[in-house]
C-alpha cells in the first residue's frame, strides 16, 4: 500500500508542482530556498511557523481496518474537505504533503507546504493555516496508518489458507433396514442409522404406515425405548426385531 502511496504522492506533487504552485514545489526542492522565503512571508504576516516535524501521529481505530478501508476513509476525507472550508488548492498541497511525509520524504513534504505558503504553528499537518488566515486541520488517519491495521496480504493470505484447508469429511450415514415388528402382527422395515433417535424412526413408522406417535411405544428386549433414545445407545443390529405396540387409545399413553 504504502510503495503504491509513493508514487501517488510523486503524481500529485508534480501535478501542484505545474498547475497550483506555478512550480514552487520544483524549485524549493532544487535550490533549498523555498524554506526561507515562507519563513519570511510567516514573520511578515506575524504567525508562528515551525518546520515539519518527522514524528508522525499515533492512533488507534474503534475497529481493525484493512489497508483498503484507510484507502478508502482517506480518499472521502480529501474529496469532501474542500467543500466545507478553505482552499481548494491547499487541501491539494497538504494532501501532497501528507503522502511524502508518509512515504518518509520529509523534504519533499517541507517544499510542497512551503510553496504554497503554508504555516504550521506545531510543525504537524494536523493544524495549518494559508497566507490568508484560514486554519486547516487533518484528522490523524490521514498522516498515518493506525496502530491495529490489518494487513491486506496476511487477511489474503488467511482466506487463501482458510480455502485451501480441506473441510472435516461429515460422518458417513451408515444406513441399513430395520426391521420393525408391529403389535397387529405386521412386519416393517424402515430406513435407519445408529445415529437416528426412537422419536425419529417414529415419524418415519408414521409416514409408512399412518400410525400417529403418539399411539406408539416401542421396546426392544423387553426394555420401553423412550423418545430421545438412539439406537447407537442400545444394542440393537439390523437384524434384530424391534416391538411396537400401537395403542388404541392414545391418551393412556405415557412415555
Amino acid at each position: 500500500m504504502w510503495q503504491a502511496n509513493c508514487r501517488r504522492m510523486h503524481n500529485l506533487a508534480d501535478w501542484i508542482s505545474g498547475t497550483v504552485m506555478g512550480g514552487c514545489v520544483g524549485r524549493s526542492r532544487t535550490d533549498g530556498q523555498g524554506s526561507a522565503r515562507s519563513s519570511t512571508r510567516s514573520k511578515k504576516r506575524g504567525g508562528r511557523n515551525e518546520p515539519l516535524k518527522k514524528e508522525r501521529p499515533k492512533w488507534k481505530s474503534e475497529y481493525p481496518m484493512t489497508e483498503g478501508q484507510l484507502r478508502s476513509k482517506r480518499d472521502e476525507f480529501w474529496d469532501t474537505a474542500p467543500a466545507f472550508d478553505g482552499r481548494k488548492e491547499i487541501w491539494d498541497a497538504l494532501r501532497a504533503a501528507a503522502l511524502a511525509a508518509e512515504c518518509n520524504d520529509l523534504e519533499l513534504a517541507q517544499a510542497i507546504v512551503d510553496g504554497a505558503c503554508i504555516t504550521l504553528p506545531h510543525g504537524s499537518l494536523t493544524e495549518s493555516y494559508d497566507e490568508l488566515g484560514n486554519r486547516y486541520q487533518l484528522p490523524a488517519y490521514t498522516l498515518a496508518p493506525p496502530v491495529n491495521l490489518i494487513s491486506e496480504t496476511s487477511s489474503e493470505n488467511k482466506v487463501s489458507e482458510s480455502t485451501q484447508k480441506p473441510s472435516q469429511p461429515t460422518p458417513c450415514r451408515q444406513e441399513f433396514q430395520l426391521r420393525v415388528r408391529l403389535s397387529t402382527g405386521k412386519d416393517v422395515r424402515l430406513t435407519a442409522s445408529m445415529a437416528d433417535s426412537i422419536s425419529e424412526l417414529k415419524k418415519q413408522l408414521e409416514e409408512q404406515e399412518d400410525i400417529d406417535v403418539i399411539r406408539q411405544r416401542w421396546f426392544f428386549s423387553g426394555k420401553l425405548l423412550t423418545d430421545k433414545t438412539r439406537l447407537q445407545d442400545t444394542k440393537i443390529q439390523k437384524d434384530f426385531v424391534v416391538q411396537v405396540i400401537v395403542n388404541i387409545n392414545p391418551s393412556v399413553i405415557t412415555n
